[in-house]
């Protein structure tokens, strides 16, 4: 009897020991430095979110770690007083948390989801934006820190906590009014643009598509990259990084699978 109690207490034991299983996620590439794509025409580095994985959505980004360090963008950015917004735009948001918690993000800092931040496709990083969700009302201001989404039809990707705020972690997407209250540089002129298409379930479709436009645009630098939640993307950096060249790329681009986005870099 005693030897069927010990065997038993060892048995419990064990099982209370079991070590958790870790995911490993590769990290995507930055979007202003540089690197040699495989398969692809390019010395650049692309940043991102290939697009981003939200609580419930699917774009590309990135982030990297950053622990010890205090965050200011913990608390709310502020905004001056009765400014009118420098521009407005209505559409849906989502918001994205894990497996982009602790990556790098398109402006090179850490992208933490408890921070007041945002993703944009081309409102310049480090500007200011009031999110208000149409149907609550409730509002918050957030800097953009990244791209994305890269999603038909969404406009703005928010930190898990801008989300909460609103109210839009439960439903996942929300309609929203986007303000941009304050800008770096001029959000109308200037920048540095880039097309991004995607994404894709396998490697061979998005390595065939950067192929095809390295050959029609041999001024462009191409490549494709995996995201952290597995699909791949294709950037095509046009020559000097021109608005106007990105745009035609946008226009004259038309892939069997995937949607086509005009992005800006800075």
């Amino acid at each position: 009897m005693m030897l069927v109690l010990l065997l038993a207490l060892l048995f419990l034991n064990g099982c209370g020991h079991r070590k958790q299983a870790k995911v490993n996620l590769p990290p995507t590439p930055p979007i202003a430095d540089a690197e040699q794509p495989a398969g692809a025409q390019s010395s650049d580095k692309v940043n991102q979110k290939g697009t981003t994985s939200s609580g419930n959505t699917k774009n590309n980004r990135s982030s990297g770690g950053n622990k010890g360090v205090a965050d200011p963008d913990l608390h709310e950015p502020s905004a001056p007083r009765g400014a009118k917004p420098l521009m407005t735009e209505t559409g849906l948001a989502s918001w994205y948390g894990p497996p982009y918690h602790n990556r790098r993000g398109s402006n090179g800092e850490v992208y933490n989801m408890n921070a007041m931040t945002a993703a944009h496709r081309t409102l310049p990083l480090g500007s200011i934006v009031r999110v208000t969700n149409v149907k609550t009302r409730h509002s918050v201001l957030v800097r953009i820190t990244d791209r994305g989404p890269f999603i038909p039809g969404r406009i703005v990707d928010l930190s898990l906590a801008a989300a909460r705020k609103i109210d839009v972690v439960q439903p996942g997407v929300a309609e929203v009014k986007v303000e941009l209250v304050e800008s770096p540089p001029s959000a109308e002129t200037g920048g540095r643009w880039a097309v991004q298409i995607g994404s894709f379930a396998d490697e061979h479709t998005a390595t065939t598509l950067a192929d095809s436009l390295a050959r029609r645009y041999r001024t462009a630098k191409v490549l494709h990259f995996n995201s952290p939640v597995g699909d791949w993307w294709v950037r095509v950096r046009v020559l000097n990084d021109d608005r106007e060249r990105a745009q035609q790329l946008v226009s004259e681009t038309h892939p069997s699978q995937g949607s086509v986005f005009l992005v800006r870099l800075d």
